[in-house]
């Protein structure tokens, strides 16, 4: 029993939500934007708050989620803590916090169902078959995605790149457009990245409690390689846009990040199996991730 003197305030368990993290949100739906802008379109203030508010709640829920999960399977008592991964070690700390948390991934599944009704109301039913797997990602990515190397490297780069960014386009245009399925393989790539980046520290712990991610199966020198595939892949799309032109002159302002990224990539390979040395860069991937697509986003209203 947790006596008065020992219980934590209420408000930390919003550190479940993971708050820096949902910095993702807005630089992927820049993109969406950003393109129905760019392609004619005008967009309704109202609709881009609301799809907003629905993606930082479909985004939180899984931070929520995955806490809770973390915290029930005890891989929140093994992990090394680092500013990118291990949890927020909210819950271990203060367990009496746990019914809260799942009170507030109750509040953010309501708020993702709302807006979801809203924009499948607004045009149609087109959206459901994207929000239903984006669903489906939200309640299976920690205890079953996680099992699947293929399936737990890919999940986090198509919430992020095809679901978020496809479908937050068609929530403001009411279609879907070839550019921005071309133009949403750059965030697929790095925030696929930028899951397998941050699972370097926890592969033993993640092995101990059953996960089965790439680290886990192939090992770190095989992740690291496919990190330097994906980060170098992430760009081909914006390459091929500027020398078919098209796409903007100034969407090469994303090239600026790309140094950034293979950085990174080259701190993955030196070494993938010395966590400590490679948090400098996982803070460069995180850096890339967040402003590339918000250049490119720029560019194209420039």
């Amino acid at each position: 029993m947790v006596s008065r003197a020992q219980a934590a305030p209420g408000w930390r368990v919003l550190q479940t939500l993971r708050l820096p993290f949902l910095l993702l949100v807005p630089a992927c739906l820049s993109l969406s934007g950003s393109l129905a802008v760019f392609l004619g379109h005008r967009v309704a203030a109202v609709d881009l708050w609301l799809l907003l508010v629905g993606a930082l709640a479909a985004h939180a829920a899984v931070n929520v989620l995955n806490e809770l999960q973390d915290f029930a399977s005890g891989l929140d008592y093994q992990t090394r803590r680092t500013p990118f991964s291990g949890g927020s070690g909210t819950l271990p700390a203060h367990p009496e916090l746990a019914a809260s948390a799942r009170g507030l991934l109750a509040i953010c599944l309501l708020f993702v169902m709302l807006t979801g009704a809203w924009f499948l109301w607004r045009r149609g039913p087109a959206l459901l078959p994207l929000g239903l797997v984006g669903l489906a990602i939200i309640l299976l990515y920690t205890r079953y995605l996680t099992r699947q190397p293929l399936l737990c490297l890919l999940a986090p780069g198509a919430g992020f790149g095809l679901l978020m960014v496809n479908g937050g386009f068609f929530a403001l245009t009411g279609e879907f457009h070839w550019l921005v399925a071309w133009v949403s393989l750059m965030p697929l790539c790095l925030v696929s990245n930028l899951l397998l980046i941050n699972q370097f520290p926890d592969r033993e712990a993640d092995a101990a409690v059953g996960r089965r991610h790439l680290l886990v199966a192939c090992g770190p020198r095989t992740a690291a390689a496919v990190f330097l595939w994906l980060q170098v892949l992430a760009w081909v799309p914006l390459l091929l846009g500027l020398l078919l032109g098209r796409v903007p002159a100034w969407t090469g302002l994303a090239l600026a990040v790309l140094p950034l990224a293979l950085c990174a990539a080259r701190g993955a390979l030196q070494h993938d199996r010395e966590p400590a040395q490679l948090l400098p860069y996982m803070g460069l991937h995180v850096a890339a991730t967040l402003l590339a697509p918000l250049l490119l986003s720029a560019g194209l209203l420039i």
